[in-house]
Parts: structure tokens; C-alpha cells; sequence
């Protein structure tokens, strides 16, 4: 059974609370009205305002996708799913966190 292809206008949020945006490429594909997501576009976070114990703030700045789709694809790149793994990480490289989402279309599944 498929999960939810993700789609230009959902939400992607930092565990923090930091607002989530995407440099989308694809052109060519829609689920319900906006362009599928790709985990090879630029997924950037800002406003988080997670810091660390101590003078440096810490905050999430990108996210790293896992687990995108196999089966479905847009010019040979993966698309991302409601099941794939979000991972926000700071300007260090340092996982923080899980991205939440949330606006996920219903209507189009893929594996």
C-alpha cells in the first residue's frame, strides 16, 4: 500500500518551529493541482530558534531527505512521500530533528 506524494504547498516545519521552503524543480508532474516534491530539491529552514546550552545558537537551516519513493519517480529523480524521513540539520551538518509536515495531499499514493 502507497503513502501520500508530497506536494509544493504542504508544510514542513523543524521540530523547533522553524518554517520550512523548497527550490522546487520538477515542472512537468502535478498531484492534486501542485508540483510534486522531488528529494533532490533545495528544502531549506528558517526561524528556528533551537540553540544550544552555552553562547552559540544552533539552528536548523536544511533538510535531508530519506526513504523517498522507489517506485515513482519524475525525469528519473524520486519523489518524496508522507512516510519519507525528514532531517533537520544545522549549518554544522548535525541532525536535530525530524521535519514535521503536515497540508499532505490525499488523492495520489506512491511506494
Amino acid at each position: 500500500m502507497g503513502a501520500a506524494i508530497l506536494q509544493l504547498g504542504c508544510t514542513i516545519k523543524c521540530p523547533h518551529g522553524g518554517t520550512g521552503s523548497v527550490v522546487n524543480t520538477n515542472t512537468r508532474v502535478k498531484v492534486d493541482g501542485n508540483f510534486a516534491l522531488l528529494s533532490t530539491d533545495t528544502y531549506t529552514i528558517a526561524a528556528c530558534p533551537f540553540t544550544l546550552p552555552g553562547p552559540k545558537s544552533s539552528p536548523c537551516v536544511k533538510v535531508e531527505w530519506l526513504a523517498e519513493a522507489t517506485r515513482v519517480k519524475v525525469e528519473n529523480k524520486p519523489v518524496l512521500l508522507q512516510t519519507s524521513v525528514g532531517l533537520c540539520k544545522s549549518a554544522e551538518q548535525v541532525v536535530q530533528g525530524t521535519a514535521i509536515l503536515s497540508g499532505v495531499q490525499t488523492r495520489v499514493k506512491g511506494v
